[in-house]
């Protein structure tokens, strides 16, 4: 899988050509922050209605499915549930992940723009939280290309250490 970069703002994510685009949401952050807040203006609070009328919680294992025409320039918004910030560790990210990306499998996703798990609110290093993401899709054919919703800093932190683990391999390989 391939990770590209894309700013946290709503002009930039316009251009960029995924099917899907998918964020984690708190269960005890009300209103939303991060890119689910900025999807949920975009679609008009539409998210935040449901998760008042409890039709989702923000729960660990909670994954919902919008559409996002006419909207946003992707077909569906993915909201996966990570639960309460202050429990948030790395096995809450694990999990988080896995439901991502067997909802993206699911859906045969191959193009995604992705705000990893925790991210809002720097919960999980952006180093960490990508090395994780590149092992746990490691395996898969699923996905072509991913495109990490970071802000400038982060990127660079993690395309450093993407480069540093395509160095090692290559070297390990030769």
């Amino acid at each position: 899988m391939e990770l590209r970069f894309v700013a946290p703002d709503l002009h930039r994510l316009d251009d960029t050509p995924a099917e899907v685009i998918a964020c984690g949401v708190w269960s005890d952050e009300r209103p939303m922050r991060g890119l689910a807040g900025l999807l949920d203006w975009r679609l008009a609070g539409r998210v935040s209605k449901l998760l008042r009328e409890s039709f989702t919680k923000g729960e660990v294992g909670d994954v919902l499915c919008v559409q996002g025409r006419p909207r946003l320039p992707y077909e569906k918004v993915l909201f996966v549930g990570v639960g309460e910030r202050a429990s948030f560790d790395e096995e809450r990210f694990r999990t988080a992940l896995a439901r991502l990306l067997g909802t993206l499998s699911g859906l045969h996703v191959k193009r995604a723009v992705v705000e990893l798990p925790g991210r809002a609110g720097d919960r999980i290093a952006p180093e960490r939280a990508a090395e994780l993401a590149l092992e746990a899709a490691r395996d898969s054919e699923d996905h072509d290309a991913w495109w990490l919703v970071e802000p400038p800093e982060a990127q660079a932190k993690i395309a450093s250490r993407t480069n540093d683990e395509r160095r090692r391999g290559l070297g390990a390989s030769a």
